[in-house]
């Protein structure tokens, strides 16, 4: 019923930095300042992605210079003492990379991203070679979506479905992403499916509903 939703490579970068496994510390700190990033690729042959190397894979360098950390801290935290002492992104990657494929949802890579608690995901096709990255503002590209363009839709996919004419007379209003049904429909049961389907029309913010039964206000 719905338009073809977003997908990854709709709003992902294409043109990405990455690094390969005997990438030396320093190189990938300037890296990173350089392409003002906080997270790189680390690709192999053919540019599959075997790794990624980020700011927090980097810092226990600096955290623990001039320090000599105490039994306790040394159990709990192996793996960050570890990184101290790594000098190339084979040592300081995280692996296997957590990654996305171009033609995934948008939802599914914000889902992804949540769980992961990342902020970025390299792009990746079937044979895991790199095509890009896709970031959190990536994702939110969608709201800035014209509001004319939201009403269309919404009109098209949800009103015309649910509350055809005669019977029905439903006006669409959005703006700043905000969705308003106004009008009389002849059966209320369905502004809950509504809702549901509007909020699924990308770049919606939120739904509002002045819709009254034809019997009178509801």
């Amino acid at each position: 019923m719905h338009g073809t939703p977003h997908i990854v490579s709709d709003v992902m970068t294409r043109t990405v930095a990455a690094v390969g496994r005997e990438t030396a510390f320093k190189d990938i700190v300037r890296t990173m300042r350089d392409r003002k990033v906080s997270a790189l690729p680390v690709v192999e042959g053919g540019g599959r992605v075997v790794g990624v190397v980020s700011e927090a894979d980097l810092l226990p360098k600096e955290e623990f210079r001039d320090s000599d950390p105490d039994r306790s801290t040394q159990l709990r935290r192996l793996a960050d003492l570890a990184k101290a002492g790594a000098v190339t992104a084979q040592e300081l990657m995280t692996s296997p990379a957590l990654t996305v494929h171009a033609d995934a949802t948008l939802a599914q890579a914000a889902a992804t991203m949540a769980r992961a608690r990342v902020k970025r995901l390299p792009v990746v096709d079937a044979a895991g070679v790199l095509q890009g990255v896709v970031s959190r503002a990536d994702l939110l590209m969608v709201f800035l979506r014209p509001d004319e363009e939201i009403a269309e839709e919404v009109r098209r996919e949800v009103v015309a479905y649910l509350f055809p004419l005669p019977g029905s007379s439903v006006r669409v209003a959005v703006r700043d992403g905000v969705v308003r049904l106004g009008g009389r429909v002849r059966d209320t049961s369905l502004v809950p499916v509504a809702a549901r389907l509007i909020r699924a029309v990308e770049g919606v913010v939120d739904v509002e509903f002045d819709l009254p039964g034809e019997g009178g206000p509801g």
